[in-house]
């Protein structure tokens, strides 16, 4: 049902195993196409990742930049770089040495500037893009607040790492900084193998009769989507995407959090199939659309050998949902799951594959095959514990956005963190702000009456339907002692037919004029059968 027997009797998988190491190593299948997409727009910051610790306490800055090496040393994805040869990217690893970790004072200012600096700090950083071919694709660099007030700041490419890649580099920091500052070696497991193993491993998989089977669910699963969500811009969309973006957040209190779990259990779904299914409802209400695909990470580290590897192994599946006009959101949830297990079950086919093979009409304003992506993080964040130093993890964002949308919800303290990343040439943040209230308000109606229809469900908030009360405030107004308005247009028009009635921007109208389209559209409405009583939707 999930396949229809597509991942059925594949060959078994090869053996992961070191290869040799020589200059020029081909890139995994994401790694080729970041580098093709840094060729095409080089100097972005599309594709970093930033992260950045709060310490506070007594920071053994030598210990701490020994732990950085250390973690450099043991994964060579951090001292790897790419450039082409002959037009195709190849990876070059440096040998081992110290991560710079640059000490930038900002005591010196007033205690109340020196958080916005170092705020301005973390923004500037995770805006500065790499140089692929030159390196280093790690970044580091130590704010001084204050004596025992520290922020370390770590970005890191795409290319490089992902999120998974952070917690370990979170927990390895965390052993390495505790052993030297006890004199002692750490106690961190050897690696198996290194990324360019992994790397080599998946094109000699990958490959075949098991790519063809592979890709054959996908083109059966994708084949015929639509080609793009028209979604309601605040702008015109340009011809190429600038990747300028932003992001605005808010919360699902615990007890809307709470209503939807217990539909998630009696519909023998997930969170995160319920988000998808709302997510795609409220796109397919904003759009007209009943065809609607998102895009989702996830994780892709079945092999054992690559759990405790720093790289970069995420992938991205396509869940296209056929909405039916009168679908409850019920069974919405039902196929929801359907199509996610189905995805899950052909996950090994890298997205840039799938692109290839499936050839959608590319459009450099928008991402191939979706341009709204969701996430649920139900993992807690890596918080490293540092030897005698409390530390937390600050928020970091790049000021870049790669997809039109990006929904991600976290699950902390018993609610559930929202956060949208949008392009700021698209839209507007109010818009955003709008659009999570809306996926609440849907929320909400869908966990207190899963068997309606999704199409039915309603979007507005509290505030927003009591403006609609105020504006429909209108009452019955009194006609005015000469005619309604219509018959005073008609009369100035025959009193002063060359005057001006209409103005805006170029275009003006005489009385005369307006006289005239005015009858001609009484005319058009009439012929559709429009009367006394009978409304008519105004756009203006």
């Amino acid at each position: 049902a999930l396949g229809g027997g597509l991942a059925a009797a594949l060959p078994p998988l090869a053996p992961l195993a070191p290869v040799a190491r020589h200059r020029g190593l081909r890139l995994s299948f994401a790694q080729e196409r970041l580098w093709f997409l840094d060729q095409l727009e080089p100097a972005t910051a599309a594709y970093n990742l930033p992260a950045a610790l709060a310490l506070s306490g007594d920071l053994d800055v030598a210990a701490l930049a020994a732990g950085l090496a250390a973690i450099a040393r043991r994964h060579e994805t951090l001292r790897t770089t790419f450039a082409g040869a002959a037009g195709q990217p190849r990876a070059r690893i440096a040998p081992p040495g110290p991560v710079p970790l640059p000490l930038v004072d900002l005591g010196a200012l007033p205690p109340a500037a020196r958080s916005g600096a170092a705020a301005a700090r973390l923004r500037g950083e995770a805006a500065r893009p790499f140089d692929l071919a030159s390196g280093p694709l790690l970044r580091a660099s130590l704010l001084r607040l204050g004596p025992d007030d520290h922020v370390l700041t770590l970005t890191l490419h795409h290319i490089v790492s992902d999120g998974w890649s952070f917690e370990v580099m979170a927990n390895e920091l965390a052993a390495l900084y505790d052993a030297a500052t006890e004199s002692r070696p750490p106690r961190l497991p050897e690696l198996p193998v290194q990324y360019v193993d992994y790397a080599a491993w998946q094109r000699e998989w990958l490959r075949g009769e098991v790519m063809e089977r592979q890709l054959a669910y996908w083109r059966q699963r994708l084949g015929g989507a639509d080609a793009a969500l028209a979604l309601p811009l605040d702008r015109p969309r340009m011809a190429s995407a600038s990747y300028r973006g932003a992001v605005v957040r808010s919360a699902v209190p615990p007890g809307l959090l709470q209503s939807v779990q217990s539909l998630a259990r009696a519909e023998g779904v997930t969170l995160f199939m319920v988000l998808a299914a709302a997510l795609a409802t409220l796109l397919a209400r904003y759009s007209g659309q009943l065809d609607v695909s998102l895009g989702t990470p996830v994780a892709n580290r079945g092999r054992r050998e690559v759990e405790r590897l720093i790289g970069l192994f995420v992938n991205t599946l396509v869940l296209r949902l056929e909405l039916a006009a009168d679908v409850s959101f019920r069974a919405l949830l039902a196929n929801v799951r359907e199509v996610a297990l189905g995805a899950y079950a052909h996950q090994d086919v890298p997205f840039e594959k799938l692109v290839e093979d499936l050839q959608p009409v590319r459009d450099l304003s928008r991402s191939p095959l979706f341009e709204v992506l969701l996430a649920l993080n139900n993992q807690p964040t890596a918080r490293p514990d540092l030897r005698g130093l409390g530390v937390s993890r600050l928020p970091s964002e790049t000021g870049s956005a790669r997809f039109d949308l990006a929904l991600a919800a976290t699950e902390a303290s018993g609610g559930l963190a929202l956060g949208v990343e949008f392009r700021r040439e698209l839209f507007d943040a109010a818009t955003i702000g709008r659009l999570l209230g809306h996926c609440a308000a849907l929320l909400a109606a869908a966990a207190a009456g899963p068997e309606r229809r999704a199409a039915a469900l309603p979007l507005l908030t509290a505030p927003e339907l009591q403006q609609l009360r105020e504006w429909n405030a209108t009452g019955q107004a009194p006609a005015g002692a000469d005619g309604d308005l219509a018959a005073r247009l008609a009369r100035q028009a025959e009193r002063s037919p060359e005057r001006w009635a209409v103005a805006g921007g170029e275009v003006r109208l005489t009385y005369r004029e307006l006289a005239r389209q005015a009858r001609a559209l009484a005319a058009r409405l009439r012929a559709l059968g429009v009367g006394p009583e009978v409304g008519v939707a105004v756009c203006c």
